[in-house]
């Protein structure tokens, strides 16, 4: 019966005996009991509510193990929220919206920088103001 199901021996005897502790998850030991059940022209239907009847009274089987653990972080939600976005509208918007600031922050600086005297940053020039009624100070030649 192991190589009509492609069953493995263990497991069967598992099956028959109804040691389900061998088995790591209910799916497994339903697809086998369809399988198995199957390949001996019983029914199937009926055999599977059987199958539920038993698992129902097992603590371990009783309902199908977690996927995901229950506590989710932040970053679970995050990826979950990111995964439902649809990329090929989002994307191209999120580039325009950016191409917009970087525009709009760049004719403020442009607009800033035209009304800054450039003189005023220049700073003590190579001539000191001479008091009223003098005239300009020569400067002094450093090389002699």
């Amino acid at each position: 019966m192991s190589e009509v199901t492609k069953i493995r021996t263990d497991h069967l005897e598992a099956l028959e005996s109804g040691k389900y502790n061998v088995f790591s998850a209910p799916i497994y030991i339903r697809g086998f009991v369809r399988s198995y059940a199957g390949a001996l022209k019983l029914n199937v239907a009926e055999m599977v509510a059987e199958l539920y009847v038993e698992l129902g009274q097992s603590s371990k089987f009783k309902e199908n193990p977690r996927l995901m653990p229950k506590s989710k972080g932040i970053m679970d939600v995050l990826m979950l929220q990111l995964s439902k976005i649809n990329w090929t509208v989002a994307l191209p918007l999120l580039i325009l919206a950016l191409l917009l600031l970087v525009a709009v922050f760049s004719y403020r600086f442009y607009k800033h920088s035209q009304t800054v005297d450039p003189l005023k940053s220049l700073g003590p020039g190579l001539y000191q103001r001479a008091p009223p009624g003098e005239t300009l100070p020569v400067p002094v030649s450093t090389n002699r």
